[in-house]
């Protein structure tokens, strides 16, 4: 089952015992070294439909976002497609 970017950071956003301050989100980001940025979640001030907006006021759309870390372990995924996290 495909789970996106939008619906795990939403899950640690609302769950509770979750916190979106916990994880890191990895995304394509041309110009920057291996083309590769990463954002705290303590950094990401709205989720919206298609991305996410930083408190830097920079919008990172979801088809960027490769990698999602949490609590010491890779929840998400985009090679694998699927959502790693306690169900």
């Amino acid at each position: 089952m495909y789970v996106s970017p939008r619906d795990v950071l939403n899950r640690l956003r609302w769950k509770e015992g979750e916190s979106l301050a916990d994880a890191t989100v990895y995304y394509v980001s041309r110009g920057c070294p291996d083309d590769s940025a990463s954002a705290g979640g303590g950094e990401i001030k709205s989720i919206e439909a298609f991305g996410f907006e930083l408190d830097s006021g920079s919008f990172i759309p979801y088809h960027r976002v490769y990698r999602i870390d949490y609590r010491g372990g890779t929840i998400f995924n985009r090679q694998r497609y699927q959502y790693t996290g306690k169900q």
